[in-house]
């Protein structure tokens, strides 16, 4: 049964945590250590995640899988989106899922919770960015509608890569009774 909280800074550890673990499993096959090791201490450090928790704007959402926090959802709105949209959209900065949780739906879970939120927000899409080489996040995004608008650089330690920007048009906008 997975069950969905919208994060406080109590949950800070919580959120550390799954950011870490999950950021290493997805990409440290693929990077060298060092890139690894100052990417994670320069975003998922205890201030910078406090920062970004107490943000109004970037709100998180943690995923429990029988009560065990499993991955978590983080959406920027506004001033806090890491690309200057202005338009009427916001971001999903990150969906991330524990690997050992992968296959249980968890990630779609996550993503409807986005796509409902933009419902009721009445935004006409919702972005993200997915670095190029993670062709399984990739398909994910495009089984769920997303199509490729535009790219940018995403510096992971000292390298640049490359991210593919995706959206998802909201076509079903309601508005909250």
């Amino acid at each position: 049964m997975i069950e969905i909280k919208k994060a406080t800074l109590s949950d800070l550890s919580i959120i550390q945590n799954i950011s870490k673990q999950s950021f290493i499993e997805t990409f440290a096959a693929i990077n060298t250590p060092e890139n690894m090791a100052k990417y994670l201490e320069e975003n998922f450090n205890t201030a910078q995640l406090a920062s970004e928790i107490n943000n109004a704007d970037s709100p998180f959402y943690i995923a429990f899988w029988e009560k065990q926090p499993v991955g978590y959802l983080k959406l920027n709105f506004g001033d806090a989106q890491t690309e200057a949209i202005k338009d009427n959209a916001f971001e999903i900065q990150r969906i991330y899922v524990l690997q050992d949780f992968h296959g249980k739906k968890i990630g779609q879970f996550l993503l409807d919770q986005a796509i409902q939120i933009a419902q009721i927000e009445a935004v006409d899409y919702i972005w993200l960015g997915v670095w190029e080489e993670n062709h399984k996040a990739i398909r994910f995004y495009s089984k769920n509608g997303f199509i490729t608008f535009d790219k940018h650089i995403f510096v992971l330690g000292n390298e640049e890569q490359t991210d593919l920007l995706m959206k998802l048009n909201i076509v079903n906008k309601i508005t909250p009774f």
